[in-house]
């Protein structure tokens, strides 16, 4: 099982999210989850901050991660790191780590900045630390993705580190070759999950 756990307060990591959930379960044999983490905001602030109601996807418990073949963490960026919340859910994560439950998964990340300058990387490279102290296998999506790594007419969001979009002042949505290098990432990582089960097996 692939499972792909977000945050996201205008959408737009969540569109990344649906689109690397396909990909993942275009692979055959795999069964591909969506999850969301908690929101640690009130309604009152949310609502100042015009975010838009939660969707109906599930919201994870810590303990669902260990049920899980390989992940994927996608993130909304701030100030160049993950989200708070996503961050609250992780340090939720202690028993896992105590027991190290999630040693060995495979694991990826994609996430949203404001900008190109606004932690299209560093987002990724500060959330590696958490994967590390669990023990999880970091799986960067490379160059795998080919010729819409180089694009350079479009602006493009993501990174060898994994898909990416630019929320700009939040009225911009993830592109086509944006959601196209999503889709990829849940693709491939979902391939190298199913062939770490099956090595163990």
């Amino acid at each position: 099982m692939a499972t792909k756990v977000y945050y996201s307060m205008y959408g737009h990591v969540e569109k990344l999210a649906e689109e690397i959930k396909k990909g993942a379960a275009s692979v055959e044999g795999v069964e591909a989850k969506l999850w969301q983490v908690p929101e640690t905001l009130s309604e009152e602030v949310l609502g100042k901050m015009s975010a838009p109601p939660k969707s109906d996807v599930p919201i994870i418990t810590p303990a669902e991660l260990a049920e899980a073949d390989g992940l994927i963490f996608g993130f909304p960026t701030r100030f160049g790191m993950m989200a708070a919340q996503f961050k609250a859910f992780l340090d939720a994560t202690g028993g896992l780590w105590r027991t190290q439950k999630l040693a060995g998964k495979p694991a990826g990340i994609f996430y949203s900045t404001g900008s190109q300058g606004g932690g299209q990387e560093t987002t990724a490279l500060t959330a590696i630390t958490q994967l590390v102290h669990h023990g999880m296998i970091f799986v960067p999506i490379g160059y795998t993705f080919g010729a819409g790594m180089f694009e350079l007419e479009k602006v493009k969001g993501g990174s060898p580190y994994g898909a990416g979009t630019y929320a700009g002042d939040g009225s911009r949505q993830p592109s086509e070759l944006e959601l196209e290098q999503a889709f990829h990432q849940g693709k491939y990582i979902a391939g190298i999950a199913k062939k770490l089960k099956k090595g163990a097996a």
